[in-house]
């Protein structure tokens, strides 16, 4: 019998919370396969059977805490894998059958038993679409012949069976109470309320930003940028740039580079307190805010001033894809000089972003909205942005704090500058 504990997860966590169960009582695991999610305060991770056999996993049910070290299950190693394997052959035998069939018709001098054969399979070929809409809307199969017959919205209908599944009652209730909105699947006019246990994400999310606003003289510069440049050269070379590299031309990069360039001139925005010392880095960790079911995570990308634009987006896309499946681990989340937020994603128009400590500041995206502006005396529609920077006055003054959002700025309207950080007509000129 091997016995599965709880690993450790860092220096400083104690204890961690259990996700989810991704394998039951009794049930066979190979080795490395993951059998349980856990969450820590940084990061959510997963746990991998050390052997292959039958799993018994303790009474640990999802949502609770467990201490780092205590023990998550046992798999008995001596055991093979139980009956409950067997109906895939069986499947597998009913489709090679009804695909194999009409071959062996044709090879040889082809029965008329064997040809009376062929509706059976063709049927059952017919039934598995149907099952398809229902697993999609997760619904039951009388709700989702309603849903079907009245052309009912699925989203509009609130879901109160297992896992979200849509009931036929939660159906009949959306028809009888047009614009009517049921809370979380509660009556009508109810004044129910629901206490649930806070994550240990969640928790940590708390303690940081209240210890941000507390221990920081936190303040919050505006500006805004013209964004026609960068759309223009997106419009241009966003299907050349997705061939070339495999990935997207999204915003992130042309923010990312802009950020670098301006840390390095305005090094004390890329610097932090460290009791009487203030730490300068030579270098720029972008930390970009990334949105999640379980709350808001800030992955790293590591010396953003030595990476190209391709590099750039597609450690975005790959620091994105691993906090939507929960897989961004504590290396993933740690150590970052710097942060980007977008609200912009979600129609933010402005906002006012708390800092990330121990960073120093942290730059907010916006929506991008066509707004008039005078150009050269002129009325001119022009896709804008606000940005915000959000810093610590400790360590940077106003100068600072201006003059690096006004480079950010400069740099996004003059994209070609990105190439090498200043103006190439005046480093033509050697003004």
């Amino acid at each position: 019998m091997i016995d599965i504990k709880v690993p450790t997860v860092g220096e400083s966590i104690s204890e961690v919370t259990l996700l989810k169960w991704l394998k039951k009582e009794g049930e066979f695991v190979e080795r490395d396969e993951v059998i349980a999610e856990l969450e820590s305060e940084k990061a959510t991770f997963e746990v991998n059977a050390e052997k292959a056999g039958v799993i018994h996993p303790e009474k640990i049910n999802e949502g609770d805490s467990i201490k780092i070290g205590d023990l998550l299950a046992r798999i008995d190693e001596t055991q093979k894998a139980a009956n409950t394997a067997e109906p895939k052959p069986a499947v597998k035998v009913q489709f090679e059958e009804t695909k194999t069939t009409p071959v062996a018709e044709k090879e040889k001098s082809g029965s008329k038993k064997e040809t009376k054969a062929e509706p059976k399979p063709v049927a059952e070929e017919k039934k598995a679409p149907e099952a398809t809409p229902v697993e999609d809307i997760k619904a039951t199969p009388i709700a989702s012949a309603i849903i079907a017959d009245k052309k009912v919205d699925p989203k509009k209908v609130t879901a109160t069976g297992v896992h979200g599944k849509i009931l036929k009652e939660d159906v009949l209730a959306a028809l009888s109470n047009p614009g009517k909105i049921a809370f979380n699947g509660a009556d009508l006019n109810t004044r129910n309320e629901r206490p649930e246990k806070m994550t240990n994400l969640r928790k940590t999310i708390s303690r940081r930003l209240v210890e941000a606003k507390n221990t920081t003289a936190m303040l919050t510069t505006f500006n805004e940028v013209d964004m026609s440049r960068i759309m223009e050269i997106r419009n241009k070379h966003k299907d050349k740039f997705k061939e070339i590299h495999g990935v997207g031309l999204g915003f992130m990069s042309f923010f990312a580079k802009a950020c670098a360039i301006a840390l390095a001139e305005w090094p004390s925005v890329n610097a932090y307190i460290d009791g009487e010392n203030i730490v300068y880095h030579d270098y720029a960790d972008i930390s970009i805010a990334v949105s999640t079911p379980r709350g808001l995570t800030v992955p790293v990308i590591r010396n953003v001033e030595s990476l190209g634009m391709a590099e750039i987006e597609k450690r975005v896309v790959e620091l994105a894809n691993k906090a939507k499946e929960s897989k961004l681990t504590t290396e993933d989340l740690t150590g970052g000089t710097f942060t980007i937020t977008n609200g912009g994603v979600f129609g933010s128009l402005m906002s006012t972003p708390i800092i990330n400590i121990p960073q120093s500041a942290i730059l907010g995206m916006h929506k991008i909205q066509e707004r008039p502006m005078a150009i050269n005396g002129q009325i001119q529609i022009r896709p804008m942005m606000y940005l915000a920077l959000s810093y610590d006055h400790r360590i940077i003054d106003g100068r600072e704090s201006v003059g690096f959002l006004v480079r950010v700025k400069e740099l996004l309207e003059n994209p070609e500058q990105l190439l090498i950080g200043k103006d190439p007509v005046k480093t033509l000129l050697g003004l």
